[in-house]
C-alpha cells in the first residue's frame, strides 16, 4: 500500500478520492471548530467553522482515500497504528497552518479536539471500510446503503474494545488455571 502511494500518489489519491469521508468529515469537523470557538463569539465560531468546512471538504477525501487503501493492509493492528499516526500528522499540520494564518482564536482547543476526533474517526473508518461501508469506487455501495449499515457498524465498533478485553481475560484465566492430574 505504501509502495503504491509512493509510486503513484495521484492515482491513489485523485482517482480514489473518497467523497463519503470528505462529506462526513467536513460536517463533523466544522461543528467541532464552531463549538470550540463559540466562547470567542459568533463571528469567530462561524469563521473557524467556515474555514474548516472548506479545508476538510477538499482534504478529507484524500485522507479518506488513504484510509481506504489501509483497509486491506495486514496485519490489521499495524495498519490501524500507521493510519492513526500518518494521517493525523499530515492533516493536522496543514489544518494548524490554515487556522493559524486565519487567526482562529481558540486554535489549541480546536486542534486538540480535531486530533482526538481524527484518532477515533480513523479507527472507525478503517473498521467500517474493512466491512465494505464508506468505500468508494468499484467495491463501494451507495451512500444510502452505507447510512443504513451505520447503526450495525457503530455497534460493532463500540463493542470491539470490550470484546477484545473479554477474550484476553478468558485466555488469561485458561492459561492460569491449574492443570488437572
Amino acid at each position: 500500500m505504501l509502495r503504491e502511494l509512493v509510486r503513484n500518489p495521484a492515482g491513489l489519491l485523485l482517482r480514489r478520492w473518497n467523497w463519503k469521508a470528505g462529506l462526513l468529515s467536513s460536517l463533523f469537523r466544522a461543528a467541532i471548530f464552531f463549538f470550540a470557538n463559540l466562547a470567542a463569539g459568533w463571528r469567530a465560531a462561524v469563521g473557524a467553522m467556515s474555514i474548516e468546512l472548506l479545508y476538510r471538504g477538499v482534504s478529507a477525501g484524500f485522507f479518506g482515500a488513504l484510509t481506504q487503501a489501509f483497509r486491506q493492509a495486514q496485519p490489521a493492528w499495524l495498519a490501524a497504528t500507521a493510519a492513526m499516526i500518518l494521517l493525523p500528522l499530515a492533516s493536522h499540520s496543514l489544518e494548524f497552518m490554515i487556522h493559524w494564518k486565519r487567526g482562529t482564536p481558540r486554535l489549541v482547543t480546536s486542534i486538540v479536539c480535531s486530533v482526538i476526533f481524527t484518532m477515533l474517526s480513523t479507527l472507525f473508518n478503517l473498521y467500517a471500510m474493512r466491512r465494505g461501508v464508506l468505500v468508494v469506487g468499484a467495491e463501494g455501495r451507495s451512500f444510502a446503503d452505507d447510512v443504513r449499515a451505520l447503526p450495525r457498524i457503530v455497534g460493532g465498533f463500540v463493542a470491539c474494545g470490550p470484546l477484545a478485553l473479554w477474550r484476553l481475560a478468558r485466555r488469561s484465566a485458561v492459561s492460569l488455571a491449574p492443570e488437572e492430574p
